[in-house]
C-alpha cells in the first residue's frame, strides 16, 4: 500500500515536468500528511490513544490542523478514556481549536466532552465547553444537559458555575435567539444544589429567570421553592404558594412534607404561634382526611404566584416519577409515617418554647384539646404524654396538669402512669396541696393505686414537717420521651433566632419590590436605630431593588455597611452576596470597587468566575480606556480610574 502511494505520488511529478521540482515537494508533501493521517486513523481504530495524541501532535505541528471528521473522532475517543488526563487533554484541544480554527467543532462532540469533564467533576473544564457552545447558540440534547447538571451540582464550585449558565441561557432566552429551552428538571437540578450549599441568593435570581421564560414549575419546583424562601425569610410569597399545595390529592403528602416542613420552620423563625398553631392543626385535619382537595380540573390546570415581577406558572400535583432529579433535604419539623404526616420532637420543642416565650404557656393544654378533636385516640395520647412528661422534667407543673385537666374534660384520659409522674413531682418539690387535689383525681378515675399514694404523701408531709425530703421515684409505664431534651436544646438556641429581623426584611422586600426605595431605605435605617443586626438577606433586597433601578451609587454606600459590620463581626462573608455586589459595581463601572471585592474574595479563598466578569464587561465597557494610558489621564481621579480598569482587563485576560 506504502509503495503504491509512493508511485502515485512519482506519477504526478513526472506528469508535470515544467514545475517539476515544486510540484515534487507537493506531491511529498501530501503523501507525508496522507501517512500520517493515515496511521492516526489506524491508532484510533486500535484504541491507541497515545500513539494518537503522539502522531496528531507531528500532524498539527508540519500541515495544521486534520478535517473535522479526524479531529472530531479524536476528541470523541479521549472524551470516552477512563483516564482523567486524556479527558483534561480533550479538553485543552478543544479550546485550542476554538480559538484557531472553530469551524472544525462539532456540537454532538462539545456535548460528549461536557458529559466526561462532568463526571470527572471538572466543574470548571464542563463550564468552557458549555459556554463554548452558548457563544455558538447550542447546547447540548436536554438529557445530556440534565446529565452534567447533575453531576455538576455534587460540589459548591459545580453549583456556581451550572448557576451562572443557567442564567446565561435565560438571558440568551430572554433575547430571543433560537436556542432550545431547559425544562423545569433542569432547573430542579441546579436550585437542589443551591440549597445545598445554601446558595439562596444564587437561587433567588433563577427562580424570578425561571418566571421569566416561561418554565412551568412541577412539584419539585415547589419543594426547591419552599427551601429557598425559608433561607431567605420570604414567609408571605410560601404562605401564598401554601394556598395551590393545600388542594393536591392526599397522596402526594409524602412529597410536600418538605414544603410543609419549610413553611413551619418559617412561621417559628417569625415568631408567630398562631400561625405554626393554625399549620399543624391542619397538617392533622390531613391525618384524618378532612381536608378538600381540589376537584381533578383544578389540578389539571397550571395555576400561578408572582416572583419578582413575572408570574410563574406551576402544576403542582405533576410529580415527574422518571426524573433523574431526587429530593435529599434533611426534614426536621415534619415527617412522613404510616401514610400520615407527623409532628417531630423538634417540632413539638419548638412549639412549647414558643408558648412558653410568649406568655403563653396556659394555652398549650387548650391547642393539645384542638389536636386531639383533629386526630384518633392513639395519636392524642402519644403527643400529649410526651408533652406532658417533657413538662414534668423542667418543672412546668402547673402546665403539666392543665393539660390533664383539658384532656379530662374532653373525655380522654391520659392513663395513670402519668398522674404518678407529676404526682412524685410534687412530693419531691413539696408541693403537698397541689399532690393532694392530683391524687383527689386520681380517686374519682377509680386508678386502684391511690392508695399507696395517699400512704407515700403521708410519709412526705411527715419527713417535710421534720425538715427531711424524701424523694419518690416515678415509675411510668409509658416509655418517657426525649423530648425535654429537646426542649432545653430549642431553649438554648432560640437565642440565635431574632424574629424582628425577619419581619423587618420582609417589609424591605416588599417596598424594593414596589419601587418604593425611600420606605425600603427608612425601614432599613429604623432597623440601624433599633440595634438590629442587618443579615445578609437585608443586603440582598437592598441591592436586589437598586440593581433593578440601576442605582449603583447607593449601592456604594450598602456596601459601605456591609463592610463596617464585617469588620465588627456582625456579618459573614458571603459569596453570592459578593458576586451579586460585584456584578453590580461592574456594570455600574466601579472598578475600583470591582478590584475590592475581588481582592477580598481571594483573600477567603472564593470562587470568581471569571468568564462571567469578562463577557459582562465586554458587553457594557468593551472599548472603556482601552487605548488610553495613565499618562494621558486629565487628573487623578481618571489616572487611578485607568489603572483599575487596565488591572480587571488583566485579571480576566483582556490585556
Amino acid at each position: 500500500m506504502r509503495l503504491a502511494r509512493i508511485s502515485f505520488c512519482w506519477g504526478m511529478k513526472l506528469y508535470n515536468g515544467p514545475t517539476g521540482r515544486e510540484m515534487s515537494k507537493v506531491s511529498w508533501g501530501v503523501c507525508c500528511r496522507d501517512i500520517l493521517l493515515g496511521k492516526l486513523k489506524s491508532a484510533m481504530e486500535d484504541d491507541n490513544l497515545k500513539e494518537a495524541w503522539d502522531i496528531y501532535k507531528e500532524v498539527r505541528r508540519v500541515y495544521g490542523f486534520p478535517d473535522k471528521p479526524v479531529v472530531c473522532k479524536l476528541i470523541t475517543q479521549m472524551s470516552y478514556s477512563y483516564d482523567p488526563i486524556w479527558i483534561k487533554k480533550a479538553s485543552s484541544l478543544v479550546l485550542s481549536i476554538s480559538q484557531e480554527k472553530p469551524q472544525l467543532l462539532h456540537p454532538d462532540v462539545l456535548s460528549k466532552l461536557s458529559l466526561a469533564l462532568a463526571r470527572e467533576k471538572m466543574s470548571v473544564l464542563t463550564s468552557l465547553t458549555l459556554r463554548l457552545m452558548l457563544s455558538n447558540n447550542t447546547l447540548p440534547p436536554l438529557d445530556i444537559l440534565k446529565l452534567i447538571f447533575h453531576h455538576m451540582e455534587t460540589s459548591d464550585t459545580g453549583t456556581l458555575l451550572a448557576s451562572n449558565i443557567l442564567i446565561e441561557v435565560c438571558q440568551q432566552l430572554n433575547a430571543n435567539r433560537s436556542l432550545g429551552s431547559p425544562d423545569a428538571t433542569v432547573f430542579n437540578l441546579v436550585l437542589d444544589g443551591c440549597v445545598k450549599f445554601r446558595s439562596s441568593i444564587k437561587a433567588q435570581q433563577i427562580i424570578e429567570l425561571m418566571a421569566q421564560v416561561g418554565i412551568v414549575a412541577d412539584a419539585y419546583t415547589i419543594v426547591m421553592i419552599a427551601y429557598i424562601h425559608e433561607m431567605n425569610g420570604m414567609r408571605d410569597d410560601l404562605r401564598k404558594l401554601q394556598a395551590h399545595v393545600d388542594l393536591v390529592s392526599t397522596t402526594l403528602l409524602s412529597h410536600y412534607q418538605h414544603f410543609y416542613d419549610r413553611l413551619l420552620c418559617l412561621h417559628f423563625k417569625f415568631n408567630d404561634i398562631d400561625a405554626a398553631s393554625a399549620l399543624i392543626l391542619d397538617l392533622y385535619n390531613h391525618l384524618m382526611g378532612k381536608r378538600m382537595e381540589g376537584s381533578r380540573s383544578q389540578l389539571q390546570k397550571p395555576c400561578s404566584i408572582l416572583i419578582g415581577s413575572h408570574h410563574l406558572r406551576m402544576l403542582p400535583h405533576n410529580l415527574p416519577r422518571d426524573s433523574v432529579f431526587k429530593l435529599e433535604g434533611k426534614l426536621e419539623l415534619i415527617i412522613h409515617k404510616n401514610g400520615r404526616l407527623v409532628l417531630t420532637n423538634k417540632a413539638l420543642a419548638k412549639l412549647i418554647v414558643l408558648f412558653k416565650k410568649n406568655g403563653r404557656i396556659s394555652e398549650l393544654s387548650k391547642f393539645l384539646v384542638q389536636m386531639h378533636i383533629r386526630s384518633d385516640q392513639s395519636e392524642y395520647n402519644s403527643v400529649c404524654m410526651d408533652i406532658v412528661d417533657a413538662c414534668i422534667n423542667l418543672e412546668w407543673l402547673e402546665t403539666a396538669h392543665d393539660i390533664l385537666d383539658d384532656s379530662k374534660l374532653e373525655g380522654k384520659s391520659l392513663g395513670p402512669s402519668v398522674y404518678k409522674t407529676l404526682f412524685a413531682a410534687y412530693c419531691n418539690r413539696g408541693m403537698f396541696r397541689e399532690a393532694e387535689t392530683l391524687l383527689k383525681q386520681m380517686k374519682e378515675s377509680g386508678d386502684p393505686e391511690t392508695k399507696n399514694l395517699e400512704k407515700d404523701l403521708a410519709k412526705c408531709l411527715s419527713l417535710y414537717r421534720n425538715g427531711s425530703i424524701m424523694n419518690l421515684k416515678e415509675l411510668p409505664s409509658h416509655k418517657v420521651s426525649n423530648l425535654a431534651g429537646s426542649v432545653i436544646r430549642e431553649l438554648r438556641e432560640d437565642v440565635n433566632n431574632f424574629p424582628a429581623a425577619n419581619e423587618l426584611n420582609s417589609s424591605i422586600y416588599f417596598f424594593m419590590k414596589a419601587k418604593m426605595t425611600a420606605d425600603a431605605l427608612r425601614t432599613y435605617r429604623r432597623m440601624q436605630e433599633m440595634k438590629i443586626q442587618p443579615t445578609k438577606v437585608t443586603f440582598f433586597h437592598m441591592i436586589s431593588g437598586y440593581s433593578s433601578l440601576n442605582m449603583y451609587r447607593e449601592i456604594t454606600i450598602v456596601w459601605g455597611d456591609i463592610k463596617k459590620n464585617i469588620e465588627n463581626r456582625n456579618l459573614k462573608i458571603h459569596r453570592d452576596l459578593f458576586e451579586f455586589i460585584l456584578y453590580n459595581f461592574l456594570r455600574g463601572g466601579y472598578f475600583a470597587r470591582v478590584m475590592e471585592i475581588i481582592s477580598l474574595m481571594k483573600e477567603n479563598n472564593m470562587y470568581l468566575d471569571k468568564w462571567m466578569y469578562k463577557r459582562e464587561y465586554q458587553k457594557c465597557h468593551r472599548d472603556l480606556y482601552h487605548r488610553l494610558k495613565v499618562s494621558d489621564a486629565k487628573n487623578e481621579a481618571q489616572s487611578q480610574r485607568i489603572e483599575h480598569v487596565r488591572a480587571f482587563r488583566e485579571w480576566v485576560g483582556l490585556s
